[in-house]
């Protein structure tokens, strides 16, 4: 009897873990779809509230001294470094198969198509996304965003546009700017490490990158740069629970970003290559 009533019981016990675990990934798949369809509906409302209001120009302005000007030193850094590693790694690799001077091409088509626009993405969610989703945030627990709607405006087009709009812009600005210091980093220890003159070596990268791979890396950056605002407002103005809350929001900010821009990169990669 005793051996039955603790085998029935350690069946109920993994039943209810197991009713736990399957319940939490509902509600975790739950929560992502209504996230997902919360996006979408505030893209839909930022994009018609672009023609139905007057163009909020000087938040826009303000949105992206703070996107463009005040993220070019840590985007600067990071494309130098990239540039520079990507030299060396391949620099090492390439003296292999006698191919040490041929090092330009695969920096600039690695940075210029792929590393450039990712990257550069990646520190905008770190640092604006979060930015944007803090500031909101802290709008909506201190009631602010409550006081713009009794007054009779819209919190997306007085909010959201400018800021969407400043991420969508400024970030292929940027993507151009990593792109022009990263293949500088790469020259730089090309001619240290393999001896490749300047000249060589941009010779190489303008018979390697074409016309199609600039726009390539450029177009998909001005959709990193889309999602990126878009998910960072949204998750500031569903922001919960006082500062806490805010933390909360700024971390989903930046971990959703940085997730969409890799996941977004595969499909966007796959429609160039088809076009």
């Amino acid at each position: 009897m005793s051996q039955g009533s603790e085998l029935g019981k350690i069946e109920k016990e993994v039943e209810e873990a197991l009713g736990g675990f399957f319940e939490n990934i509902g509600q975790s798949a739950m929560g992502f779809l209504e996230s997902l369809g919360g996006m979408a509906l505030m893209s839909l409302r930022t994009i018609s509230s672009l023609f139905k209001y007057h163009f909020p120009l000087q938040p826009f302005l303000s949105a992206c001294e703070f996107v463009g000007v005040r993220s070019l030193n840590l985007i600067s850094v990071v494309a130098l470094f990239t540039g520079m590693v990507l030299a060396l790694q391949f620099a090492v690799g390439l003296e292999r198969f006698g191919l040490k001077i041929d090092v330009g091409q695969v920096v600039g088509i690695s940075i210029i198509r792929e590393l450039g626009p990712v990257l550069t993405s990646l520190m905008v969610a770190a640092r604006v996304g979060s930015g944007i989703a803090s500031e909101l945030g802290s709008m909506v627990v201190t009631e602010q965003v409550l006081a713009i709607e009794a007054l009779g405006a819209n919190p997306v087009h007085k909010l959201v546009l400018p800021r969407v709009l400043a991420t969508t812009w400024m970030t292929p600005v940027l993507v151009v700017a990593a792109d022009i210091i990263g293949v500088l980093g790469g020259m730089w220890i090309a001619y240290i490490e393999a001896g490749v003159t300047p000249r060589y070596y941009l010779e190489q990268i303008q018979r390697t990158v074409s016309v199609d791979d600039f726009f390539s890396g450029l177009s998909k950056s001005i959709f990193f740069g889309f999602f990126i605002g878009i998910i960072s407002c949204y998750q500031g103005l569903q922001t919960k629970g006082g500062t806490v809350g805010v933390g909360e929001s700024t971390t989903h900010a930046v971990v959703y970003s940085s997730l969409i821009v890799f996941i977004s990169d595969f499909f966007l990669t796959k429609l160039f290559i088809l076009f």
